[in-house]
């Protein structure tokens, strides 16, 4: 089967460490062909388009989308805050249904968190970040902003049920992070969704921990998680800790998936746009490397994701033992390459 795929590379690294993924599927023998679309900083500024309609109705017709990375270099005043994040990854999100969004972490064995190997499974389009809420009075002494949290059984079902699934692939242990003990609406929903749904997986252990206890665990016991499931908001701030714990979130990969598969997925790495590095050969490409393992799986292509997986993972501890090493982000490439062959 051939593959259509949409390239995003974006700004600063981006398109760096976007080629090198791609030099990674042509390796592994994957079929397929590339479209870029020119989205991020440098379109905003040059013509004011962050993601029109149509850019938007041609991704649609794509099997998976690669993104780069997004955003303005630090201390630029080109780009208002937030007009990115809400008018290309949101918009993306919310418009192909990426309800999952999901961030695997294995740590180097000299990293504070050696030995983990863990999943974080974020519901994508709910929460805080659904833009629920307003202003009441702006600009006045007596001024009033709300920030609601949205949540539906319906995208709650959607992703804790995403998660048991996983976890009986992996290790059968899920724990569903939250705070049931102040959120008591939401958390409330979340909680009774994750009970009714546990009754139908029997052979996963389950656990619970309010959101705060986490990041503590997280650092001081991350070989205890191996599935972790939460809302929109504490998987943002989760996967950057547990980033930060298993290397660096430079070397953090994500998926934004449409699990139900009616439209394509996006696979990116966590990590930012890095102008201060662009255009040196300088970028970690295993992010972006690891993200396309999991478009190859989530394709079906299980054995190729496995091979680029692994290779990856070896990879980054040879790296980690050795991190005096200067290698250019094709170089790093390379070493993934020659492991997969």
């Amino acid at each position: 089967m051939s593959y259509k795929l949409a390239v995003i590379g974006g700004d600063g690294i981006g398109p760096e460490v976007s080629r090198e993924a791609i030099r990674v599927l042509e390796s592994v023998g994957l079929d397929f062909t590339t479209t870029n679309f020119d989205l991020g900083a440098q379109r905003y500024v040059r013509d004011g388009v962050v993601l029109d309609d149509s850019d938007l109705h041609n991704l649609k017709a794509f099997d998976a989308i690669i993104l780069g990375a997004i955003g303005p270099a630090i201390g630029s005043t080109e780009v208002p805050p937030g007009i990115l994040e809400r008018g290309l990854l949101l918009k993306l999100r919310f418009e192909l249904d990426l309800f999952i969004n999901m961030r695997p972490f294995t740590a180097p064995m000299n990293s504070i968190a050696a030995g983990s190997d863990f999943v974080v499974i974020r519901e994508n389009t709910e929460g805080t970040y659904a833009g629920e809420g307003g202003f009441l009075r702006k600009n006045s002494p007596n001024e009033v902003a709300t920030q609601g949290s949205v949540n539906t059984r319906f995208g709650v079902e959607r992703c804790v049920r995403f998660a048991f699934e996983l976890a009986t692939r992996r290790s059968n242990h899920l724990t569903l992070v939250h705070k049931t003990n102040v959120l008591t609406f939401a958390g409330d929903l979340w909680q009774r969704t994750f009970d009714d749904v546990k009754s139908e997986y029997p052979s996963v252990r389950t656990d619970y921990n309010h959101v705060d206890a986490a990041c503590i665990y997280m650092v001081t016991q991350p070989q205890n998680y191996d599935v972790i499931v939460t809302d929109n908001l504490f998987g943002d701030i989760l996967t950057d800790l547990a980033g930060a714990v298993t290397g660096g979130i430079g070397l953090a990969a994500s998926a934004n998936l449409n699990a139900a598969k009616t439209g394509p997925s996006v696979f990116e790495p966590v990590h930012g746009a890095a102008h201060d590095i662009a255009g040196q050969n300088k970028a970690n490409p295993l992010a972006a490397i690891r993200s396309v393992a999991m478009l190859l799986d989530h394709l079906g292509e299980v054995k190729m994701s496995e091979r680029v997986l692994n290779s990856v993972i070896e990879v980054s501890e040879l790296l980690a033992a050795d991190a005096g090493r200067v290698l250019t982000t094709a170089d790093i490439t390379d070493l993934v390459i020659e492991r997969i062959n």
